[in-house]
C-alpha cells in the first residue's frame, strides 16, 4: 500500500505509441514504403527525450513512441516531435504519413511483411487472416509500481473502455469503403484470440498462467500478441491501454492519456477508500464494445455494469465524474474539457473521416487525414471540412464536458 501512495502522488508517468500508415497522395491507397522512412528517420540522431521509431507488421505502417513523460505538456511535446520528424521523412519519399486506424484505401494486392523472425511466426500463425490488416492504434502505457497491482488496476478499469474506444473512433473503411462502423479496426481485431476487453485475474501469476497457455495452445505467438484491450504490459511496469484507435491529433492522443491516467489513479485509491473491484459480465462488456465500435459518440452506449442502454455523451460524462478527483489532483481538467468540447462539436475522427469523403472522396480524407496528423492540425476548422451536422449537435454536449467557466 505504501508504493501505491506514493505513485499517486507523483502523478504516474506516462508514455504513448503511436501507429501510422504510409499514404501515396496520388493514390491514396496505401505505400509500403516504411523501410526507406525509417532509414531516413535514423540518419539523424535519436532523440534526447527516450523516443523511438520503429516499423510495424506491415511495410505500409510505421510507430513513433514517446519516452516517460510526467505532465501533459511533456507528452504533447515530444508527440509533436515525433510526428514532425515522421512526416519530414514521409514527404522526402513522396508521401503522406495519417494517423488513421485502418486504411482510406489499401494497398493494391497483399500488403508486403516486415523482415523479422518474429513477424514471420505471427504470419504463420494466422495466415491470410493478416495480409490486409493495416489497422493501427493509439497505445498509452501508464506507470505504476510492479505487475500484481498492474493486473488490480486492469480489473478496476475495465468497465471504461468502451467509453475510451467511442472518444478515439477513426476507422470507418475497410480499405475499400465505408463499412457503416465508426471503429471497424475492433471489428477487424475480433477475428483474433484474445481480443476485446480482459478477462479478471487474481494476480499476476494467474494472468501470466493464462498468457502461457494461450501460447503452449497456439493461439499467440509469444506472451506480447495479446489482443486485450488494457493488460500489463509484457515489456514495462506499465498499465497498457490498447483500446484507442490512432489518434487523428495530437490533442486526442493526449486526452487518451489523460483519460486513461486519471482511470489508473482512481484505480490505485480503490482499495484504500474499500471500493469493490466491479463484477462485469463477459457479454454485456462485448455489447457495450461493439456499441461504441459502431456508433462511436453519435449514438447510443452501453454500461457494461448493468447493460443499460443511453446516449454515448452520457457515458463519456459519467467517466468524467468517476475520475474528477483525479483529473483535478493532476491539474488535467481543463485539457481534458477543452479536447472534449472540440471533439464534441466538431466530431470524432471516423465523423470528420465521412465528411471529407462526401466533399471530395478518398484524397480528400487523406488530405484531411495528413493535416490532422500534422503537429499544427486539430480537431476543428484547420482540420475538419466538416458540414453542418458533422459531429455532434450543441445541444448533445453535456455542459460540464466543455470548457471550465
Amino acid at each position: 500500500m505504501p508504493a501505491i501512495r506514493s505513485a499517486v502522488a507523483r502523478g504516474l508517468s506516462m508514455g504513448v505509441e503511436e501507429e501510422f500508415l504510409l499514404v501515396d497522395p496520388a493514390t491514396a491507397r496505401t505505400a509500403p514504403a516504411a523501410p526507406a522512412v525509417l532509414r531516413r528517420v535514423l540518419r539523424e540522431p535519436p532523440p534526447g527525450d527516450g523516443g523511438a521509431y520503429q516499423t510495424e507488421l506491415l511495410t505500409t505502417q510505421i510507430e513513433a513512441s514517446t519516452g516517460v513523460c510526467t505532465t501533459l505538456g511533456q507528452l504533447r511535446r515530444q508527440l509533436t516531435a515525433g510526428r514532425r520528424r515522421l512526416a519530414g521523412a514521409a514527404r522526402a519519399e513522396g508521401l503522406r504519413l495519417v494517423s488513421s486506424g485502418s486504411p482510406v484505401l489499401g494497398h493494391q494486392g497483399p500488403c508486403p511483411v516486415t523482415e523479422g523472425d518474429r513477424y514471420a511466426r505471427i504470419v504463420a500463425l494466422y495466415g491470410t487472416a493478416l495480409e490486409d490488416y493495416q489497422m493501427c492504434g493509439c497505445h498509452v502505457h501508464i506507470g505504476v509500481p510492479d505487475r500484481d497491482t498492474a493486473v488490480a488496476v486492469v480489473n478496476r478499469i475495465r468497465p471504461w473502455l468502451p467509453v475510451l474506444l467511442s472518444l478515439s473512433v477513426n476507422s470507418p473503411s475497410d480499405g475499400t469503403k465505408d463499412r457503416g462502423y465508426a471503429s471497424w479496426r475492433i471489428v477487424e481485431q475480433a477475428r483474433f484470440p484474445s481480443a476485446g476487453i480482459p478477462p479478471r485475474f487474481a494476480s499476476a501469476a494467474a494472468h501470466d498462467a493464462e498468457v502461457d497457455r494461450l501460447v503452449e495452445a497456439g493461439a499467440i505467438s509469444d506472451p506480447a500478441m495479446t489482443f486485450w484491450l488494457a493488460r500489463p504490459s509484457s515489456r514495462f511496469p506499465t498499465v497498457e491501454f490498447r483500446v484507442a484507435d490512432a489518434a487523428a491529433t495530437v490533442d486526442e492522443a493526449v486526452l487518451q492519456a489523460a483519460l486513461a491516467r486519471a482511470l489508473v489513479r482512481t484505480a490505485l485509491a480503490g482499495p484504500a477508500e474499500d471500493r469493490p473491484v466491479p463484477l462485469l459480465d463477459a457479454q454485456v462488456g462485448d455489447t457495450a464494445i461493439w456499441t461504441a465500435a459502431r456508433h462511436g459518440l453519435a449514438g447510443p452506449g452501453v454500461d457494461p455494469l448493468t447493460g443499460a442502454r443511453g446516449p454515448a455523451v452520457a457515458r463519456v460524462q459519467a467517466l468524467l465524474d468517476h475520475v474528477a478527483g483525479s483529473l483535478e489532483e493532476t491539474g488535467d481538467t481543463a485539457e481534458v474539457r477543452r479536447t472534449l468540447a472540440a471533439v464534441c462539436r466538431w466530431g470524432t475522427g471516423a465523423e470528420r473521416q465521412r465528411a471529407g469523403w462526401m466533399l471530395g472522396g478518398p484524397r480528400a480524407v487523406v488530405d484531411l487525414l495528413a493535416d490532422q496528423t500534422d503537429p499544427a492540425g486539430g480537431p476543428g476548422p484547420r482540420g475538419t471540412p466538416g458540414p453542418p451536422g458533422s459531429g455532434l449537435p450543441e445541444d448533445d454536449v453535456p455542459a460540464d464536458m466543455g470548457e471550465p467557466t
